[in-house]
């Protein structure tokens, strides 16, 4: 069956009614800014609630597969997960991918389809005008404009991660020859190892397996590359690697939950303070769990599931 076919008997229209909507789907987003935590800032596409739904149908349909080295966007994997892999390793390189949805265009899509070395789906030529309709955003305001991946797209993250299969096959089989771990949390690249020096040579080998799948469309981030060692502070997407070879949440931030329990206590947090002190505590329960029971023999069972338990609606 067609695209069109499989959509419309998916969400009870008929094959007309998804055309019509597929016609100009490319223009059916919000965009706004957002600033980014260190410089600039992100711009986000948000699709239309209908197209939302169309989009999430779509990932019902078709199977599309992912590397193991993926750890972002995957149900029952995590920020933690993603830390667990280097947490042992003395020695770590970190970096990103530019602009990484933005980056990604319907030809990049197809290319992994056509190079893939998993069972993909298969599409016809009128298939995929539809599907990159569906699946793409059209930045510019130029009917036939350039069309990416968008930020705000529920079927970006899995269509990334599905576009650089291949990149993660390449680099991964690459580092298994040098007992160097990999993995990606989106556009974050991580690399780490017990070999010290032999992470200098990750950079160029990355880049030249980016160029090999993509030419010029995915890049490093050089002013996002960092090594380090537990020589120095460790962190891996807002994960803290402590010298014990454990996960931390990190002392500013321990010290920062503490600061607002003890507010808490004495009643001096607005609904929104304490709205964040819940998504704090909870982060800290999922990957610092002694650090919650050390907060209630301080503060007392009683009064840390009073923080959790507050309605401040």
């Amino acid at each position: 069956m067609s695209v069109i076919e499989l959509l419309a008997k998916k969400l009870n229209k008929s094959e007309s009614e998804v055309m019509s909507f597929l016609s100009d789907a490319p223009k059916k987003y919000r965009v706004y800014k957002i600033t980014k935590r260190s410089h600039g800032y992100r711009v986000i596409a948000q699709p239309t609630k209908e197209l939302k739904d169309y989009q999430r149908a779509f990932l019902t349909l078709y199977t599309f597969p992912l590397h193991e080295s993926a750890i972002a966007y995957r149900e029952g994997l995590s920020i933690k997960d993603n830390a667990l892999v280097h947490v042992e390793n003395q020695y770590l390189l970190k970096t990103d991918l530019e602009n990484f949805f933005n980056s990604i265009p319907p030809s990049v899509f197809w290319d992994s389809l056509g190079s893939c070395s998993g069972v993909t789906p298969h599409f016809s030529v009128q298939d995929q005008q539809w599907v990159e309709k569906l699946l793409f955003w059209s930045p510019s305001k130029k009917s036939n404009g350039k069309l990416v991946l968008s930020v705000g797209a529920p079927s970006s993250p899995m269509i990334s991660n599905f576009c650089l299969f291949e990149f993660d096959l390449s680099l991964s089989s690459l580092c298994k020859k040098q007992a160097i771990s990999y993995t990606r949390y989106a556009d974050d690249l991580t690399f780490s190892t017990d070999e010290k020096d032999v992470l200098y040579t990750m950079i160029p080998s990355v880049k030249n397996v980016l160029f090999n799948n993509f030419k010029d469309h995915l890049k490093v981030n050089n002013s996002k590359t960092v090594f380090s060692s537990r020589a120095h502070n460790r962190h891996i997407t807002g994960v803290t690697l402590n010298n014990e070879g454990q996960l931390s949440i990190g002392r500013e931030r321990k010290r920062y939950i503490k600061h607002l329990v003890h507010q808490f206590k004495y009643n001096e947090l607005d609904s929104s303070d304490i709205s964040y002190l819940q998504g704090l505590l909870s982060f800290a329960k999922h990957i610092e769990p002694v650090f919650i029971e050390r907060l209630k023999i301080k503060y007392s069972n009683a009064l840390i599931q009073c923080i959790y338990e507050a309605n401040h609606e």
